[in-house]
């Protein structure tokens, strides 16, 4: 099934008025100016303020992120005239879009002289917006995670999966102004004129999610139900709805793929709708259903280009340079993130593959909003069973990755019980060359981890280089066939035969640097008990333990991994 521009009615015409989604300045203050933003200081329309927004940063005055070009830095907390203005000064040093502060701002003669001479713009974001659904609003008009993206598919003249442009285009159609809403109520896009509508409306934009006393008295009144039963416009008047913040009465339609609610378009009208602007809405929600469609399997299709281009750059290959360059992290440091769940060491036999597959992609989906605020233009994709991250950091490699061992520690904690995950931190990479070594890194930490060795959720490969290298001594034996056959194993094998614990007393004793009253101690036996386990040790494993060389051999062997 296709649907083009014609067979909405209106929509040709409107194709202008709707233009294609740009990363920039422009196309935000287009969609959130009138009703979150607006302009403080600087001119939007410059051509060095057209330039691509790179992403969204939420500014830290203790740890200072790094910043991508182009970037959009939200102030929160920000608003003294000397802060906001060393706060632009720095954003426009490095290169940044925009300053975002809570309205209203302090402008005085210094902070408009920045921003004229370097294209910064300051903003003012309303009073009562959250910071939280500003950052989500301005990276979904932004595009942010769109991998190797080139020009996007239209839909009826209007970008795939630009949902605000296409809220734009409806509105104009039938003259109000416009909602698009998921199943759950939350807001994927609107239009502007929403000074129109009424304080429910206002509240709901704000909040991004139509609030829950209001959904509550909609399901009272069966409005879910009429609307999921019909393929025609509901009308609603406010005593019908019988809320108090509810003076605009409303259209609304379900979008459907078949059987398949897939969300609603809600208008805030004067009266019903005549039945030409009914019959463009009826349309209109054919045309978001392919939309939301199309989101639904690119975002299947970036996450497959995601893993991909992760795994070649990872491989280290002839094209490692061009996958880091659409994935946006050509020429700078990077370091990788190593994410394995818990399952995959203690229950993989009890998990179908499905279901450890989608436990895996849930976690990287997680993982992937939790870095984009810390340390945007990260990407993370599922690859050979472990999702791995790839960060952009600093330069300075003493300090990125106690920071992104820090970050990951945050999201385990944050996340709690809903990702049993573990993650290893690799190396800093300063260069291309650099990135396998960062992978190898990572994932030695994580198998460490994975190899219950460690109680750690979060290492860093400098953290288990020990427990790494035994893994790999282990490694080395079994690949060329050596059998341990040493005093301890000896030992292990006297255990086994006659119930003994002479290998559990020498693990102690080693443990306690040769105190026999400690060690005894520990195991819970008496001293001189402990003393002839010990002659017992020395005659049946052949063991001199007053020999440095001959403890570090048990030393080695008992932590050997047993195969």
């Amino acid at each position: 099934m296709s649907l083009s521009a014609n067979s909405v009615p209106g929509l040709t015409a409107l194709t202008a008025l709707t233009a294609p989604a740009r990363a920039n300045l422009g196309h935000v203050l287009d969609h959130l100016g009138t009703t979150l933003l607006e302009v403080a200081a600087g001119d939007p329309t410059l051509p060095v303020a057209e330039e691509g927004v790179g992403g969204v940063v939420i500014h830290d005055p203790i740890d200072v992120p790094v910043l991508p070009p182009r970037a959009l830095v939200l102030g929160v907390g920000v608003h003294e005239p000397d802060d906001v203005l060393a706060l632009l000064t720095q954003t426009a040093g490095a290169g940044g879009a925009g300053l975002v502060v809570r309205a209203p701002a302090p402008v005085d003669q210094r902070i408009t002289a920045v921003a004229e001479r370097t294209g910064t713009v300051l903003l003012a974001l309303t009073r009562g917006a959250s910071w939280h659904q500003l950052a989500t609003l301005v990276r979904s008009l932004l595009g942010e995670g769109r991998v190797g993206a080139a020009e996007p598919e239209s839909l009826g003249g209007v970008p795939a999966g630009d949902l605000f442009a296409l809220a734009n285009a409806i509105a104009a159609l039938i003259d109000a102004p416009v909602t698009i809403e998921d199943r759950s109520s939350r807001i994927l896009a609107f239009s502007g004129r929403q000074d129109e509508a009424d304080e429910s409306r206002i509240q709901t934009i704000l909040g991004r999610q139509v609030p829950d006393r209001f959904t509550r008295g909609l399901e009272a009144q069966g409005v879910f139900r009429r609307l999921y039963g019909s393929d025609r416009p509901v009308w609603l008047s406010p005593d019908v709805l019988s809320m108090p913040e509810v003076t605009v009465s409303r259209v609304a339609i379900a979008v459907r793929a078949g059987d398949e609610i897939l969300g609603t378009i809600w208008a805030a009208v004067d009266a019903p709708l005549s039945p030409a602007c009914e019959q463009s809405l009826v349309d209109s929600a054919k045309l978001v259903a392919l939309h939301l469609l199309r989101m639904r399997a690119g975002a299947d299709v970036e996450r497959r280009l995601a893993s991909e281009l992760v795994a070649t750059a990872l491989e280290g290959g002839p094209g490692t340079v061009d996958a880091l360059r659409r994935l946006g992290l050509a020429g700078r440091p990077l370091l990788v993130l190593a994410m394995g769940l818990t399952e995959d060491r203690d229950g993989a036999g009890t998990l179908t593959l499905a279901r450890r597959e989608a436990d895996r992609q849930r976690s990287a989906d997680a993982l992937a909003v939790h870095l984009s605020a810390l340390h945007p233009g990260s990407v993370v994709a599922v690859v050979g069973g472990v999702c791995y991250a790839v960060l952009p950091v600093s330069a300075d490699a003493a300090t990125a990755d106690e920071r992104a061992a820090a970050v990951a520690t945050e999201f385990l904690q944050r996340t709690g019980g809903r990702v049993a995950g573990m993650i290893g931190v690799g190396t800093v990479a300063p260069d291309v060359s650099a990135l396998v070594r960062s992978r190898d890194s990572a994932d030695r930490a994580l198998r460490v981890l994975r190899s219950g060795t460690s109680s750690r959720r979060v290492a860093r490969a400098a953290d288990v280089h020990v427990e790494s290298l035994m893994l790999q001594l282990a490694d080395l034996a079994a690949a060329e066939g050596h059998r341990t056959a040493g005093p301890v194993a000896r030992l292990a094998a006297y255990d086994e035969a006659h119930r003994t614990q002479l290998v559990e007393t020498l693990r102690a004793w080693l443990d306690a640097h040769g105190d026999a009253i400690a060690a005894a101690a520990q195991v819970h036996v008496h001293p001189n008990t402990f003393r002839y386990r010990l002659r017992r040790i020395r005659e049946l494993g052949g063991i001199d333990l007053d020999d440095a060389d001959s403890r570090f051999a048990a030393m080695v062997e008992l932590r050997l991994p047993h195969r």
